[in-house]
């Protein structure tokens, strides 16, 4: 009896056990049990033996804290929410230090401009005397992208499309540009096209001197106008922007120069073209020597010009040609170059079919190719003038770094390494190759470095090396709560695949089977996927609660998979490129070849298979439901570009041209033109403000399915951008599109 008893204790215990494991999109979509730990604000100060981090405190809300690499007693608060702003409530957003790293910029009370943009209010706070001094009177409005000179003197800052300097010891304001207007003139600052496809928000730079700036001025005039309706009043109010699309007119850039003590604006000669773009702009060792990165529309010529004082005029400061590439199809724009006391500079290039690291010599010839392999590098961390290393991060392991051809199954992951350019030879080093995704931030000076390390089924950690030995000094984040709070849960094992597609080529999967699977069942499967150019779903790393969410359905009884298709990266030049002129078309026959391919699986039922995505995905998954609607059964599109006519100019030319050179490639692959194929269930979910991928690519979805007499579910975030997120919305989301599921698989 006592047996029995025992025996159904347990029975109930194990079934309430079973109903706590149970995952819900509240948990994962409302909750912080799934949350991951991080460091915010994290720099390393020139000293190279302490690093700062912002961190919060009940009493005195967000601090800034000063830490020493290795001494954990060597600590101390430099400010506080309730030093600088005399509230703890209020929070201190970001922070940069003076060259001195006695004063702080600090920001609050940010403002969203676009995705990644925003205006905030600026403090300048002195560390030893506690003082907090506005940057601006805040009654004129926000400031925007706020930088220290490299003196620690002046601070430039943009507001309301002029740029303006304000002179710390004078404690006076120089306005430096008087023609900016909204939807007109940008000086110092990016529009909406070059902020997205280029990451380029600040449209500024100081010379190494301190005492002249180098700007941008944008004039929009000529660029279309998109706008949106915005709800919540009684009469909807419109936001009208300035938005570049496909083959249509873009902003006309120039690059200006202005000295502080002269208080002279000139005008930077970038050439004649003006139907051109300037993605980056960086200044020399020299306080006369400004590079300009010029390319052309195409995005095939990259030319970096030198400006030339000795052949100035009294406006214009004259520029020559240092070095340039061409491609055949386009160039990547990233942020490795690098100028060295000697002149030459670090550059990064796919010119050998594979993204490496070379060092050239001012003129631009080559010095020393200090990268090469089949192997993509992905980050450029920094270069040691002193070791002559470079650091950086690639899919490359310590046995294959030079010798093994198989860059596929690397793809999805990430090391970190260091290489030393000696007079004879490259000496390569391995600073982290755990396996999984490691990043890296790095100490002034190189000496110690913080590897942030995840793995598909493993969280984030940040632990602390130092470099001469190599050794863990100490862990920063173990993101222990969140390892507690998932054995908790019955989960499914991330793992990963590979499978032939119909062109020959190996491509790279991850699969999550359902957890208490049934060997002798069939299972729906649903495709998690993006797809596009530059982007990776297979990678060895962290999911977040995306993963978690599959994390459900795997517990719901569903196979969850995803596919890194050709054109996405990490696999070499020709691999990326494949999709040149015809974005759509080979992945569409990748993620149809891998449907195929999960119908041999034993433990799928190849009638319920399913496809979700997100921009890319979305239009992926949009593809894959019409001209793949025999292979899938449903398919949610959120956000989904339609037709790369309607998205802008930067992103869409690069892979694409212009739709007036290249009509073909852009309505052979719009799924608008094949809704009439569509078989399945479909679920559209869009923005209403999706300043991105504008609502009017699901609008023109809508019109060509209904004029084919299809049958679909629509959902609409009124106000919502791109991320659709806020409050509620992700659980709404992320509920419609499991009940969507349920109900059609």
């Amino acid at each position: 009896m006592k047996k029995l008893f025992c025996s159904i204790v347990l029975c109930v215990g194990l079934q309430i056990m079973g109903l706590q494991a149970q995952l819900t999109n509240e948990l994962i979509w409302a909750s912080s049990e799934f949350s991951s730990e991080g460091i915010d604000g994290l720099r390393s100060m020139k000293d190279g033996m302490h690093y700062s981090s912002l961190e919060n405190s009940d009493a005195y809300g967000t601090k800034i804290v000063r830490h020493h690499y290795e001494n954990t007693q060597d600590e101390e608060v430099l400010a506080t929410s309730l030093d600088v702003f005399g509230n703890a409530s209020i929070a201190i957003e970001d922070y940069e230090f003076s060259a001195d790293e006695k004063k702080v910029l600090i920001q609050t009370n940010f403002e969203q401009i676009y995705r990644h943009s925003f205006s905030a209010n600026y403090y300048i706070y002195h560390i030893d005397t506690k003082v907090a001094v506005p940057l601006a009177d805040f009654k004129l409005g926000k400031q925007h992208l706020a930088t220290f000179n490299p003196a620690g003197t002046m601070v430039a800052f943009v507001r309301a499309n002029n740029l303006f300097i304000y002179d710390l010891s004078k404690r006076t304001e120089t306005q430096v540009t008087v023609d900016g207007e909204f939807n007109k003139i940008i000086n110092g600052g990016t529009d909406w096209v070059y902020e997205e496809e280029f990451a380029l928000l600040t449209g500024f730079q100081w010379s190494p001197s301190g005492d002249r700036l180098a700007y941008y001025k944008f004039d929009e005039a000529m660029v279309r106008e998109f706008s949106m309706d915005m709800f919540g009043s009684l009469y909807p109010t419109q936001y009208t922007f300035k938005y570049p699309k496909a083959g249509e007119t873009n902003s006309r850039v120039e690059i200006w120069w202005y000295d502080t003590v002269t208080r002279e604006n000139k005008i930077v000669n970038t050439g004649d073209n003006k139907d051109q773009y300037i993605p980056r702009i960086k200044w020399t060792h020299d306080n006369s020597k400004l590079c300009i990165m010029r390319m052309n529309r195409h995005q095939n010529h990259l030319e970096l010009l030198m400006t030339d004082l000795a052949a100035s005029q009294p406006f214009v400061i004259e520029t020559k040609v240092m070095y340039e590439e061409k491609a055949a199809t386009y160039i990547d724009i990233n942020d490795a170059l690098t100028f060295l006391k000697d002149g030459s500079f670090i550059w990064m290039s796919e010119k050998d079919e594979y993204n490496h690291i070379y060092h050239l010599n001012a003129d631009g010839t080559l010095r020393k190719q200090l990268t090469k392999g089949r192997y993509d590098v992905i980050d450029f961390y920094g270069y040691d003038e002193a070791s002559a290393t470079a650091y950086f991060s690639c899919t490359a392991t310590t046995m294959d770094i030079l010798t093994n051809p198989m860059e596929e199954g690397r793809a999805m992951s990430k090391h970190i390494y260091c290489v030393q350019s000696g007079k004879k030879k490259l000496t390569y080093c391995p600073i982290s190759v755990m396996a999984g995704t490691n990043d890296a931030d790095f100490s002034v000076g190189y000496k110690y470095y913080i590897v942030h390390h995840s793995a598909a089924n493993t969280p984030m950690t940040s632990v602390l090396y130092a470099r001469e030995s190599g050794k863990a000094v100490r862990t920063l984040v173990a993101n222990e709560k969140l390892s507690s709070n998932l054995k908790k849960y019955d989960l499914a094992k991330k793992e990963f695949f590979v499978f032939t597609n119909s062109h020959g080529d190996v491509l790279n999967g991850w699969k999550m089977m359902p957890t208490n699977m049934d060997p002798a069942k069939k299972y729906p499967v649903l495709v998690a996927i993006y797809g596009g150019p530059g982007s990776n779903t297979v990678s060895d790393s962290w999911g977040g609660r995306n993963y978690m969410w599959y994390q459900m359905l795997c517990q719901q009884g569903y196979i969850v998979v995803s596919c890194d298709p050709r054109g996405t990266q990490y696999r070499g030049r020709a691999f990326k490129h494949s999709t040149y002129m015809n974005l759509g078309k080979n992945e569409t026959d990748d993620f149809i070849d891998l449907a195929k391919h999960l119908g041999t699986w034993s433990s799928v039922d190849a009638a319920r298979i399913a496809m979700q995505g997100w921009s890319y995905g979305g239009y992926m998954t949009s593809l894959c439901m019409t001209k793949g609607a025999d292979f899938y059964k449903a398919g949610i599109a959120v956000a989904p570009v339609t037709n790369w006519k309607y998205y802008d100019s930067i992103y869409t030319e690069r892979f694409m041209r212009t739709p007036q050179e290249n009509n073909g490639g852009y309505e052979n692959n719009s799924p608008i033109n094949f809704a009439k194929n569509l078989k399945g269930s479909y679920l559209l979910v869009h923005g209403s403000a999706d300043d991105n991928v504008h609502y009017q690519n699901s609008m023109d979805m809508i019109t060509a399915l209904v004029a084919a007499n299809k049958q679909f579910d629509l959902f609409i975030y009124p106000n919502k951008n791109h991320g659709i997120y806020g409050g509620n919305t992700r659980l709404h989301l992320f509920t419609k599109m499991t009940n969507f599921l349920n109900e059609n698989l």
